[in-house]
Order: C-alpha cells, then structure tokens, then sequence
C-alpha cells in the first residue's frame, strides 16, 4: 500500500534570521528601532491619534511621557526577536510608524509579521502598503516558506488588511491569550511560498507609478488584485 506522505523538502535550504536589515522602497523606508533615532519622533507621531485608538489591541500603551515610551523602545531595540522597524514615510520626510518579524523559526521556514502600529499619519497611504510589502518581500526571497500575520479576533481593521494584502484566512484560536486582563481570541492568517510569484505581481501593480492618477487616488485597488489569490477568505471581512 501507497504511504500518504507530505511534501519532500530536499533541496530547501533553512534561510537567515533578519540582521541589520533597510529596506528601502519608492514610498517608505525602514530601519532597525532604536530610542536615539526614533523614539521622540515615532512618539509624536502616534499622538496624532489623539483618542489612543491605536493601542487598543496591543499589549502595551498608550504611553504618556517620552521617557515612558523610550523605556519601551530601549526594551525592544537590538533583540533578534522580535525584530523591530521604525518605518518613515519617504513623501513626508516622518518615522510614523513600527512593525516587527516576529516568532522566526527558520528551521521551519516561518516567520510572523506583527506589533504593527501605523499613526494617523502613516494609515492608508502607499508608503504603509509598500512597508508591509517590503517585510514580505525580503521573507520570502530570504527563504521562508511561510508569511504568519495575527490579530485579536475583535480587530476588523486588522483582519482587513490582512486578506487585502493577500494573506489567507486560517481561523480562529480561542481563547488564545490573556491581553491587559482581558480575553483575545486570535485570528490567524497566512501566505506561503508557493503564492508568493502571484503576490508578488500583485503588489508590483498596485505600486505601479501608473496605478495612480494626478491627484493620488488609485486606479486599481490591491484588494481586487489580491482577492482572486487567497486560499481561504475572513467571514467576518468577505461576508
């Protein structure tokens, strides 16, 4: 009888753990965190928000004084994981925003994207687009055969931008967690190797110069490019 076995991985190559990684794109930039370079700027940047909305579902935050915040920073800076960026918006000339590889595993090709925080400043421009493809991009040419993104469950703006992003939907943990003395149930989403070429085409057009007219508004939506390659949608944004 005919063993059912999964995959043979001979040939793959356990890939590198991200080291004094720029990644630098045509809209945003982003580099290792650290308290001297970005902590006064990123702090200013994320009081924009001025109801703190953007810490809603983060473990820490929101945080009062700059000293407060440094000590955060200066608590993340330099550790291998989670690798955090400071991401400036190139237009704007602003470090507005964070985002970290997170529980990196290459010896099973995985690695998460998370702790992302974008300021009012940095939110729903293309420079916070090409800053989640960028951390993709440098993955999957790095090796990794899985993209991991998660998010509390009760997080719709984060479920949504992750289908948009073309990360499929894989279901919920319940339970999961305990988050500032309340539950989170997680939400889990994923790309993976094999999806990457398509992606990666999709992202490529959407960034386009061309993809945009004079006043900035897109002519094609990353959604719309992204949609027809997800292996599962969220119920909650596709319903």
């Amino acid at each position: 009888m005919t063993r059912d076995l999964s995959e043979d991985l001979t040939g793959w190559q356990v890939p590198a753990a991200p080291v004094d990684l720029c990644l630098t794109g045509n809209h945003a930039i982003l580099k290792p965190m650290s308290a001297e370079a970005h902590a006064e700027p990123l702090l200013k940047a994320f009081q924009t928000d001025r109801e703190g909305r953007i810490w809603d579902y983060l473990p820490y935050g929101p945080f009062d004084t700059l000293d407060e915040f440094e000590g955060w920073v200066r608590n993340f800076e330099g550790k291998n994981d989670p690798y955090f960026f400071a991401i400036e918006r190139l237009d704007k000339k602003l470090v507005c925003g964070v985002a970290s590889f997170l529980r990196i595993s290459p010896k099973d090709g995985s690695i998460e994207v998370g702790h992302i925080n974008f300021s009012p400043l940095l939110q729903k421009s293309v420079a916070a687009t090409e800053a989640m493809y960028l951390m993709m991009k440098w993955a999957f040419e790095a090796g990794y055969r899985r993209y991991e993104w998660k998010c509390n469950a009760l997080n719709a703006g984060s479920r949504r931008a992750a289908q948009r992003l073309g990360l499929s939907y894989e279901g919920i943990f319940r339970q999961a967690t305990v988050v500032k003395g309340r539950n989170r149930d997680t939400a889990w989403f994923a790309a993976i190797d094999k999806e990457w070429p398509a992606l990666s085409q999709a992202f490529e057009t959407y960034l386009s110069p061309d993809n945009f007219r004079a006043d900035g508004s897109q002519k094609v939506s990353l959604s719309s490019l992204t949609e027809p390659l997800l292996h599962m949608k969220d119920p909650m944004v596709s319903g």
